[in-house]
């Protein structure tokens, strides 16, 4: 596939997505370790968001905007996800 940017921008985009896969590694490895439920929670939305992160970058990459309905799918998603933990947290701590 050929990309759209210059050379530049193509060598950026490429490092960029080195950059967010290992961020992704690194918080995949906090999730994994933990040690409470809150670190797990809050990894696994760095890691929607950096999922996120991609998929833009792969929509800039592509020169194609179809990806940025996708990209906002999973933020909507992630969002959720965290408002329904802090509900849940909320309604624990209660008792």
């Amino acid at each position: 596939m050929t990309s759209p940017l210059s050379p530049l921008l193509l060598y950026a985009t490429e490092l960029a997505f080195v950059l967010m896969l290992a961020a992704m590694a690194l918080t995949f490895m906090r999730f994994r370790l933990g040690p409470s439920l809150p670190d797990r929670v809050v990894a696994i939305d760095l890691f929607a968001m950096l999922a996120m992160g991609v998929i833009v970058l792969y929509s800039f990459y592509s020169g194609l905007t179809v990806y940025l309905d996708a990209a906002l799918v999973l933020a909507f998603l992630a969002f959720l996800g965290t408002v329904a933990f802090a509900r849940f947290l909320e309604k624990r701590v209660k008792r």
